[in-house]
């Protein structure tokens, strides 16, 4: 349906079937309520409010990596609740927490009066440029933590999730800000004077690196954050419920 509705590639389709059996066969029902708290929250906002586009970024239809770098970390640790279902639903709901957060405080952020600043430092950059915070797009992804976190703790049971999974997402979501402004490689078209995320411009000429990891794209630091949100959300868990 998403396919259909021109928010995922094909590539994207399959690979989102993918993390949807996976999370389904690790956290029933309860796992699956989550995600679709995710994907369709996150599609609904990228749609009705559009923000500002990144340097040279992909276009509007996620694809594979795009869905791997936001779901599936949760998948794999939604598979620790063939074991222990808890685990398996705190991991992945604080994953996808984070990987809310950070799609609505893109969204959000576009609402914004002021220029964003670089998190952490606070210089203020473009709209859409990397690492780029405002106080909007943040309450934005406080919000989106807020309603998976929600919808975790309803479908478990367990009130503890609410605050660990909002907490979690939220400072998921910091780290995908502070990573995208140190981390993450930059680039320069010379030829067309404009700043890009990858070794090739759109155009085609090849572009010069001027800072960050030449390898670590949008989609690497997505999969790192929601791979640590998923970490902490089973360290919260040990800690508060097991």
């Amino acid at each position: 349906m998403a396919w259909r509705a021109g928010t995922l590639t094909a590539g994207g389709a399959v690979a989102a079937s993918l993390v949807g059996t996976l999370v389904l066969t690790g956290a029933g029902w309860r796992g699956g309520a989550v995600l679709a708290a995710f994907f369709v929250s996150s599609n609904v906002i990228s749609r009705v409010v559009r923000a500002p586009a990144r340097s040279d970024a992909k276009g509007d239809r996620r694809d594979t990596w795009q869905v791997i770098a936001n779901g599936g970390p949760a998948a794999a640790v939604a598979l620790l609740g063939l074991d222990s279902p808890s685990l398996g639903l705190w991991a992945a709901t604080a994953s996808l927490a984070a990987a809310t957060a950070d799609t609505w405080a893109t969204s959000t952020g576009a609402l914004s009066t002021t220029p964003p600043r670089v998190f952490p430092g606070g210089r203020r950059v473009a709209p859409g440029a990397g690492g780029g915070v405002t106080l909007v797009g943040s309450l934005g992804g406080a919000s989106g933590a807020l309603l998976v976190a929600a919808t975790g703790a309803l479908t478990g049971g367990d009130p503890r999730l609410l605050p660990a999974g909002t907490l979690i997402g939220f400072a998921g979501m910091l780290v995908d800000s502070a990573m995208g402004s140190v981390l993450q490689g930059r680039f320069f078209c010379a030829g067309c004077a404009e700043p890009s995320e990858w070794r090739v411009h759109r155009c085609g000429s090849p572009t010069l690196r001027v800072g960050g990891i030449a390898w670590l794209n949008n989609d690497g630091v997505n999969l790192a954050m929601t791979a640590l949100a998923a970490a902490l959300g089973a360290a919260a868990w040990r800690l508060w419920a097991r």
